[in-house]
Order: structure tokens, then sequence, then C-alpha cells
């Protein structure tokens, strides 16, 4: 009696064994978990070298049709005592901002890769053309001044981007039938953008009807953002990348995705967008104390030829913080990213989470097999299997540095399935059983596989693999005799039927 008491225990003392040396092998695959998120660092690292040395995601606001006005009065001096002594003049400078009324906007996103170490970052190019017209107000706005004279100055088409080193070459635009030339920055205001000035005869054909064409070519890191200022903003976008991510205020009215690319078509109205009120408003909040407050148009007659056009236009600086406005979400914008498939860091941290599953499902098996076979497994061995297992995830990370996803895991997978068999063959003194349970390592990662690979179903697959090995488990063990097998008895502990109840 006090044999089998003591075999008891001693089986007792094994799962115990097993279970200290489940949460000792958690130790090496937390490890390993930190060091997918230091490669992953490493790789972010790159993308803000590439951006800070290349270009960024790029967001393009305009184009943009800027007046810029000098308010000329006289203004009479006092002296102390209130008489008026003389006069002086007196001016100020003033800007009217115009939003065209229709923005048409074709292009092609060219993936481009470029590399900071052994680290790959997506860029893209865009062979754009924007196409558009403007409403021009026939009269100056009103005077803000008393006996104010308002004079026109060099008339400008800009543009903003988030980054002007994405530019590549110089951009082609024609306004009314006449050729501009573009120049850095947008004069009197800091920021980032291209402007290119107005001679008096494109804006009197503006005003005639015929509206502005644009080239331009452009690079960016992953995203694009364009804000939808225009009262009908029609795009349409095309790449032979076959994964893009859509995003920002407004998705695609129409998409088609296919393996040779994606073509993707964005109507949006003034009425569905409030970007021109936002930017308006951010115009009219940061307006420089340089300029006067009255410098923005408010709405009048004299302001703006229809009530449409008068709540577009305000007068203030016009700069690159618009633009990172816009591409934070304070200004509505449509986007659209070239999203990489498969992120190396991403799968490999979400495979080392499933760590401690797969190794105690290993470890089980091996119990298991020691149970019903009557063999003898010392905890070095099944210490040594655990650790096999958690070899298994760093090769995968370390592969798939240099190969794609599915290579390293393949190529993981089968060294670990290898690697194991060979062992179990010579542990278990048969190659029979060393197959066999190999073929269990094998199955289990091929289970792990589609766990990744699909994503949206993960929880569900994960969930529905172990209820599945539990219940085959129960179902293999329902008739075992537990204390038999702790007894060391020569033949599985199988419990017989109960025999039938003759009436």
């Amino acid at each position: 009696m006090l044999n089998v008491k003591t075999l008891r225990h001693s089986a007792l003392a094994k799962v115990a064994a097993l279970i200290v040396l489940m949460l000792l092998l958690c130790i090496p695959l937390g490890e390993i978990g930190s060091l997918v998120a230091e490669r992953r660092g490493s790789r972010d690292e790159a993308v803000q070298e590439l951006a800070a040395t290349h270009a960024g995601a790029q967001t393009l606001t305009g184009p943009l049709l800027l007046l810029p006005w000098t308010e000329h009065w006289v203004e009479d001096q006092r002296n102390s005592e209130g008489e008026i002594i003389g006069q002086v003049a007196r001016h100020k400078r003033r800007q009217t901002l115009l939003m065209p009324e229709q923005l048409r906007i074709e292009g092609q996103m060219l993936p481009e890769s470029r590399y900071r170490g052994i680290f790959e970052v997506l860029f893209y190019k865009l062979d754009g053309r924007l196409s558009g017209r403007f409403q021009i107000p026939t009269q100056p706005p009103a005077p803000t001044e008393k006996g104010g004279r308002l004079e026109m100055g060099m008339p400008m088409l800009a543009l903003s981007l988030s980054d002007v080193r994405g530019i590549v070459g110089m951009p082609q635009a024609t306004l009314g039938g006449l050729t501009l030339k573009f120049r850095p920055g947008i004069p009197g205001v800091p920021g980032q953008g291209i402007h290119a000035p107005l001679p008096p005869e494109a804006l009197k054909a503006l005003q005639a009807g015929p509206g502005f064409d644009m080239k331009l070519q452009l690079v960016g890191q992953n995203r694009l953002d364009i804000v939808p200022l225009a009262e009908d903003t029609q795009a349409h976008l095309t790449s032979p990348w076959p994964h893009p991510a859509f995003g920002g205020r407004f998705l695609a009215s129409e998409r088609t995705v296919t393996d040779s690319g994606f073509d993707a078509r964005w109507q949006i109205s003034s009425l569905t967008s409030d970007a021109r009120s936002q930017l308006a408003r951010h115009l009219k909040a940061e307006a420089p104390t340089a300029l006067s407050p009255a410098a923005a148009c408010d709405g009048s007659v004299g302001c703006a030829a229809s009530a449409a056009t008068a709540q577009a236009m305000q007068a203030a600086d016009y700069g690159a913080a618009e633009a990172a406005r816009a591409s934070t979400g304070s200004i509505d914008t449509f986007a659209v990213s070239l999203a990489q498939p498969v992120d190396v860091y991403t799968m490999s941290h979400r495979a080392a989470k499933y760590g401690a599953l797969i190794i105690g499902l290993v470890l089980l098996g091996c119990f298991m097999f020691e149970l019903f076979r009557q063999l003898r497994l010392h905890p070095v061995q099944y210490g040594l299997v655990g650790l096999s297992i958690a070899l298994f995830f760093l090769l995968l990370v370390a592969l798939s540095e240099k190969l794609s996803f599915w290579q390293a895991y393949a190529l993981s997978a089968c060294a670990s399935v290898l690697l194991l068999m060979a062992y179990f063959s010579a542990v278990l003194g048969s190659a029979r059983r060393g197959l066999g349970l190999g073929a269990f390592v094998g199955v289990l990662y091929a289970a792990l596989y589609g766990l990744l690979a699909s994503e949206s179903n993960a929880l569900l697959l994960g969930a529905l693999l172990t209820f599945g090995m539990l219940a085959t488990l129960m179902l293999l063990t329902r008739n075992v005799d537990w204390y038999a097998l702790s007894n060391g008895s020569d033949r599985p502990g199988i419990r017989p039927a109960a025999p039938a109840v003759k009436s």
C-alpha cells in the first residue's frame, strides 16, 4: 500500500515538475518577445531616418489662389490736447485666399523600396495631374480703415505639401492658358510649399473662365493624404501595389483591388466635407499679429462673388502647419497607403504569444506518450524539448529579416521538426515513435501558421485549436485508470466496459 502511494506521489511530482518547467521556459519566450520589440524599434528608427533624409508621408493641400492686397490710408496726428497737427500715411498688408470651385486629381502611385541597413522602407512616386477652376471675385474686398484704398499685389498660385523635398523635377502648370513657373515657399509666410506668381493677363484669363492644369511628380513615404478643399473634389488614383489601405475622413466611393494593383475613385463635395471651413477657422484663429485681424474676408458683398466663395475666402498666413494639422485629423482628408501585407515583426510577435501554448502541448504529448508506453523521460529531456521549441521562434525572427515570412516560417519549422524527430528517435528508442511525435509537432506548427495567416479569425481559430486538443485528450483518456498508470503496471490501466444487465 505504501508503494502505491509512493508511485502515485511520484506521478504527481512529475506533473508538478513539468508545470515548474513550463514557467521557466516562459523566461526565454519573454526574452524573444523583447528581442522582437527591439528589432521593431530599430526598424522604426530606420523609417524615421529615411523620412528625415529623404521624404516623409505627404499631405497635399491645394492648389490655392492667393491675392495679396496693400491697404493705404491717411491717419490724423493729434497732440496731447486732441488737436490735429498733421497727417501720416499708413499701410498694411492683407491677403485673400481663394479655394477652387472644382478640382480633379488623376495620379498613379508607383511603389519604391529604400533600405537603411537590413531594413526595407516602402515609398511611392506619385505621377499626378491636378486641374480645376477658381471663381474670381469681380470687386476687391472692402477697406477696413476710413478712407482706405486697396492696391493689389502680385497674385500667386500656391500648393502646400507636408514635405517639399519629395517634389521630383519642376512642376508644370498652366493657368488661364498661360505657362507658370513655380518658386520655393510661399512669400511672406513660413512653412513648406511652392508658389507661382501670376501675371496680370493670367488673372484676367481666370476671370474669363479657363481653369488651371498642373502636373506634379511627388515622392512620399507610404501614405498620401489629400485635403478636399474644392466645392467639388474628384480624385482617381491607381497603383500596381496590390495591398492598399484606405483611410482619412472619406473612403473611396469606388475601388477595385486585384493582384495586379488597385484602382480607386473619390467624389467629395463641400456639402459632405467641412475641410473648407475648417481651414478657414484655422487661418482666422492663427493669423500672425503682423497682419490686421480685419484681414480676413467676412463674407461681405465686396469680398466675394457668391456666398459659397465668400465662406471659402480668408486672409491670413498659409503655411505647412495647416498641412500638418490635416495629417493629424484637424482638417478632413482622404488618404491611401501602400500597406505592407506582412509585417514580419508583428507576425513574429504574434507567433511568440502562442509559444507557451505550443510548448505546453508538446510537453503534454511527451508526458502522455511516457505514461501510455511505460517509458521514463527525465525532466532535463523535457527541458531540452521545450528549449528547442523556443529556439524555433528565435530562428523565425532572424530568418524573417532576410527572407519572406512564409519562407522563414517553413525553414524554422522544418529545422525544429527534424531536430525533434532525431532526438525523440534516440530517446524513445524507436524511429517510429520519433516520427510520430515529430509529426505531432509539425501539425502544431502548421496550425500556428494558420492562426497567423488568418488575422481576422486568429482568436476563433486559437480557441478552436485549444478546445480541440483538450477534447481529443479527454476522449482518448476517458477510460484510463490513472491510479493504475501511477502504480507502474506493465499495461495501460483501461477500465473494462460495464457488463450489460440482464432482465
